[in-house]
């Protein structure tokens, strides 16, 4: 790795290792940076018993401690400090799970809280534990084999509806509020690190974790997580940006290879994590299992060192899935910190424990790479706050206003996508109501696997520790009828489990109106097998059957999905409404009862493409390899960088919905678009209410390429405007150049092409509203 010090002095350092004497030569003094912000404090109870560490206040002895210097001195002052074995601490994380029920049993370290991980800190220095959590949608916890969270009570926490419902919402302040959120229960919970911020593209929309992620635009995408990543640090906490890179399928996840030509990736998928990281400015990057080009993500020069570390000039650390290590010289091609290292023995071994003392001692990793390491580790502790704000106690969360922001979360990620002769809102004197399916008596769906939330009182069904370990289905307790008999309490309501779609259809005729939940339930570890609705998981039910039964019986019938990502519906035209609701978080009962009787008018956008068919698809049977050979090869040069809607529209293809489509209970107006060019992309327009309901619109710039890029469009802007009746407002959105731009491999450059091109203000990308002209000026940008 190419080594770009900020500084050098002649200060060096010799320290004991393995019983053998090594020299580091250490940076000397970086340049000043502004100042951090004055700490924060909280007067919290005592947590001595909960093992949270605390430091002293600064002192003239400790000048790292000093708030008013940079993150960067700081790091490099505390560093000196460092004795040999407290800088091996630092770059090895452990397992912090007390896992008796795996061969051999991981034993955590005494100081850990209790969840994904454990870095020991030197609270004799004032640099406290880093306590890791999962938190994809809200602070995880591990569950035991007894169905129980590992924490016990501790493990309750809030639950955001998913990613691709938060990427729905294309709301920049509710990203921001639901991180926000997520990093104050943290620290009520005593973490100070969560491996939040998926920003994986959508490539393949049966992928089993794509409701952890943001949708298949690169700009979309990249906004909403760094957004949520800005938010959680707020709280002083440390977020990732994962999993880097390329890891848009679960099937062969850990042995798979990522193949596609770089400066395509550099145009999408890299494109997300590259503005998520502008945004968020995440303290870490978390890398993934799979290969890319036929080389671990955590062993890629190219990815960490190349991309990351030089062209985007990261200053945080990059640290590893857990399992994800393969050599202890991934240190050289850029990885800065193994976690959870009892899950690298399957690969052979804890690779940042003793191998990487041999390594540094025989010089197959340099002492300053191992500097590197480590001060890139301090530098982000000290610039998220970590070390001038410490957890000084664990304190109940306020779980009715986290709720509450989840609900209003939910709320702006439902989509509606389907309303005909406008059935919806539903009357507050509505005579009768069927209610039927997925479990909507008790509580709503989550997505399974390390992030899923353990919800406060519990879950809505009791968790079968026998069935789906150690990621059990989890019904958060908020339950959509209750919520619905609030909205109209004179009504007749009758609900029905769908176990029998003929006696479904039956309650479903004597109603003025059917109301049929659907889901289908994703998982870390496993990818869908099919876009269609599965089986339901409570009943068994062929869930196609019975909507189609109940849409029969009953010509008045919504449809509302609780799903991980786009699925099939060939009850589409029998169906008078379809409400798109994800996994809809710990506020979704409510939510989704708003939006049906419209105290909420829906203002979600899908960020992800439905398919009409899954031939339709690049790939339309999941690349799996086969059983003697897991280390296949998934081609994404097929598609490139023109992935969801690009690629429907490089091929001509018409889907069953549209990326960016949302429909509304009011209606809206778009003026034309006054569009600037030259070595900028702008466009000035009026939005207007032109309903007789407060709502809001979502106008979406689209590029025309003209034969220049991936595809024959590309989102460029976005915006969500809130209007009352009949108001109007002028919106201006301005292009980053790289989305006017090709990337240019050969030299390691964005190129913007000079030209004729168009611009087109949508409402979503196939429903265009507006087509403008404008020339734009060549130009050559920085990677």
């Amino acid at each position: 790795m190419r080594t770009t010090p900020i500084g050098r002095s002649s200060l060096r350092r010799t320290m004991l290792m393995a019983g053998t004497a090594l020299a580091i030569a250490l940076p000397g003094p970086a340049p000043s940076a502004r100042a951090q912000p004055a700490p924060q404090t909280a007067a919290r109870p005592s947590a001595v018993a909960a093992g949270i560490t605390t430091q002293p206040a600064y002192a003239g002895g400790a000048p790292w401690m000093d708030p008013t210097l940079s993150p960067d001195r700081r790091a490099t002052l505390l560093a000196q400090q460092l004795s040999a074995d407290q800088m091996f601490a630092l770059v090895h994380g452990d397992y912090a799970v007390p896992a008796s029920w795996q061969t051999p049993p991981n034993v955590p370290p005494a100081r850990a809280i209790g969840s994904a991980g454990f870095v020991a800190g030197v609270p004799s220095l004032g640099l406290p534990d880093l306590q890791e959590s999962d938190a994809g949608i809200g602070v995880a916890d591990p569950v035991g084999p007894d169905g129980k969270p590992i924490r016990g009570a501790a493990g309750y926490s809030t639950a955001l509806p998913s990613g691709l419902g938060t990427a729905a919402t294309w709301n920049r302040d509710v990203a921001f509020a639901g991180g926000s959120m997520i990093g104050r229960e943290a620290r009520q919970e005593g973490f100070n690190v969560l491996l939040a911020g998926g920003v994986d593209l959508a490539r393949e929309p049966r992928n089993g974790r794509n409701f952890e992620y943001a949708g298949e635009d690169p700009l979309l995408a990249g906004t909403i997580v760094g957004e949520e990543v800005r938010g959680i640090q707020a709280q002083h906490v440390v977020s990732t940006v994962k999993h880097y890179a390329l890891n848009d399928q679960e099937t062969g996840r850990n042995s798979a290879s990522s193949d596609i030509d770089w400066a395509a990736a550099r145009q999408s998928d890299l494109l997300a994590f590259e503005l998520a990281l502008e945004i968020g400015k995440p303290g870490s990057v978390m890398c993934s299992y799979n290969r890319v080009n036929s080389v671990y993500a955590c062993s890629n020069d190219v990815l960490l060192n190349q991309v990351l570390k030089t062209d985007w000039h990261y200053k945080g650390w990059v640290m590893s899935d857990w399992g994800a290590v393969h050599a202890v010289t991934d240190a050289n091609a850029g990885l800065d910190q193994e976690s959870g290292a009892f899950f690298d023995q399957q690969n052979g071994g804890q690779f940042f424990a003793q191998p990487l003392r041999d390594a540094v001692n025989d010089g197959t990793v340099k002492p300053a790479r191992l500097y590197d390491m480590v001060h890139r580790i301090l530098r982000s502790m000290f610039a998220q706050g970590l070390v001038d704000n410490p957890i000084t106690a664990i304190a109940p969360i306020d779980a009715t206003n986290d709720a509450a922001v989840a609900q209003a979360d939910e709320q702006e990620a439902i989509v509606l996508l389907k309303n005909a002769n406008k059935l919806l809102p539903l009357s507050k004197t509505i005579g009768s109501v069927a209610v039927i399916g997925s479990n909507a008596d008790k509580g709503v769906l989550e997505g399974g696997g390390s992030s899923e939330v353990w919800p406060v009182g519990g879950p809505a069904d009791p968790v079968d520790p026998s069935t789906n370990f150690p990621h059990p289905i989890i019904w958060n307790p908020s339950s959509p009828l209750a919520a619905m008999k609030q909205e109209a309490p004179d009504a007749r309501f009758s609900f029905d489990s769908g176990k029998d779609p003929a006696a479904a259809a039956r309650i479903a005729a004597k109603a003025d109106v059917a109301i049929v939940f659907v889901n289908q339930w994703l998982a870390e570890s496993f990818d869908a097998s099919s876009l269609s609705l599965p089986a339901d998981p409570i009943t068994g039910t062929n869930q196609d059957a019975l909507v189609a039964a109940v849409a029969r019986a009953n010509p008045r019938t919504v449809v509302v999905l609780e799903t991980g990502g786009p699925v099939l519906m060939p009850w589409l035209k029998q169906a008078r409404a379809v409400l798109s609701a994800w996994y809809p978080g710990s506020g979704g009962g409510a939510a989704i009862a708003n939006v049906l009787w419209g105290d909420v008018n829906p203002s979600g956008h899908l960020p992800i493409t439905f398919p009409a068919s899954e031939k339709q698809l690049p790939r339309p049977v999941l690349d799996a390899g086969t059983a003697s050979n897991q280390n296949f090869h998934i081609n994404y040069d097929i598609e490139g960088a023109a992935v969801g809607y690009k690629w429907f529209s490089k091929t001509n293809q018409t889907p069953l919905f549209p990326f960016g489509h949302g429909l509304s209970y009011t209606s809206f107006s778009f003026g034309e678009p006054v569009v600037t060019g030259g070595r900028t992309l702008s466009a000035r327009f009026t939005v207007t209410n032109t309903g007789d309901l407060a709502g809001a619109a979502v106008p979406q710039l689209y590029l025309g390429l003209n034969g220049r890029g991936e595809a024959p469009i590309r989102l460029v802007g976005f915006s969500k405007l809130f209007l009352r009746p009949h108001e109007s407002r002028t919106v201006t959105l301005a292009a980053d150049p790289r989305l006017l731009a090709e990337f240019d491999g050969n030299s390691d450059r964005w190129r913007v092409k000079a030209g004729h091109y168009q611009v087109f203000l949508a409402r979503s990308a196939t429903d265009i509203v507006h087509t403008a002209d404008t020339d734009l000026s060549a130009q050559e940008l920085a990677p």
